[in-house]
């Protein structure tokens, strides 16, 4: 089974406190380390969670300085490691721009080649079995969040009715369960007769910074991972409001509306860095399958029919 694994680097708001560093997540696909978001730090923390460091992409959300000041550092380490292909960095349109701005301002010396890749809501960057989706978030930047969902799954194999058909368990089975017809006493049995409906990938949206809005909610159906912003506390809705992030009542809302299977909060305030409870409790209220992002905390994901019998 391909691993799907997020890393937590970075679960704080716009200050760093001993407790949380600004942005960062890392997911794990296969052999693809995935980075989205960068705050500063992020490079060490990656050395703390022995995620490696061969970064296959990083998608960056917005261009505020708690998301993306720990480019240049994780740029210039993987330099030292002798990096020769080029790193795709993706982000809200004129992030080339936004790039050479940021990497002019320091003398960076690499081999590799720096692509930056403007996106907009609806773009979709196809990858190896699975893809991601630009999303238009709230935050009164241009900003985006993503999503990525893996390719349709055969149907589950009917290993019963196969060897009615006559075929023996070894290498048949695998190639009807990878979609290929095979033979069988001179009648060919397509992989439909022993395969179930086609089944979903997993699904997981990263939010970035922004208020609770209908796009996230649309994208995020039936996801078995969101992880949306949850700022404040619900008595500071206001000052969410003002600032554009969300309460963690808000985001339990969205995840009740989207009816995913796991809700995790992010960009946790400073007010809450020591203890978070308080926003694990109101958004319990809303949303049972709720949990409080942490440093270096790991999260595999399940294929939905696995999650569903835990």
């Amino acid at each position: 089974m391909t691993v799907l694994r997020i890393t937590f680097l970075g679960t704080g708001g716009a200050t760093p406190t001993p407790n949380r560093n600004p942005s960062a997540i890392v997911v794990r696909r296969g052999s693809e380390l995935l980075m989205f978001d960068c705050g500063e730090g992020a490079q060490q923390q990656m050395m703390r969670a022995k995620t490696g460091m061969k970064i296959s992409a990083i998608f960056l959300t917005h261009f505020h300085a708690d998301h993306v000041l720990g480019i240049p550092g994780l740029i210039q380490t993987l330099a030292f490691q002798g990096r020769k292909e080029p790193l795709e960095i993706y982000g809200p349109p004129r992030v080339g721009k936004f790039l050479y701005h940021l990497l002019s301002l320091v003398y960076l010396t690499r081999d590799f080649e720096i692509r930056a890749i403007g996106l907009k809501p609806g773009d979709v960057v196809r990858r190896n079995g699975y893809v991601i989706r630009a999303i238009k978030t709230e935050h009164g930047v241009p900003s985006l969040g993503y999503v990525l969902e893996e390719d349709m799954r055969p149907g589950k194999f009917n290993r019963e009715k196969a060897i009615a058909l006559g075929i023996k368990p070894g290498p048949l089975f695998s190639k009807l369960q990878s979609g290929q017809s095979v033979v069988v006493n001179g009648r060919e049995i397509k992989p439909e007769e022993v395969l179930g409906p086609p089944r979903p990938g997993r699904k997981i949206v990263y939010t970035g910074d922004t208020r609770p809005c209908e796009s996230v909610i649309e994208a995020s159906k039936n996801a078995d991972v969101l992880i949306h912003d949850g700022t404040f506390s619900h008595a500071l809705k206001e000052l969410a409001a003002e600032y554009k992030h969300s309460t963690a009542v808000e985001a339990a809302e969205v995840a009740r509306k989207a009816g995913v299977r796991k809700l995790v909060l992010t960009h946790i305030s400073p007010r809450y860095s020591e203890d978070a409870s308080a926003l694990l409790e109101e958004a319990k209220k809303i949303f049972e399958n709720v949990i409080i992002a942490e440093e270096l905390m790991t999260l595999d994901v399940p294929f939905p029919e696995k999650a569903d019998h835990t």
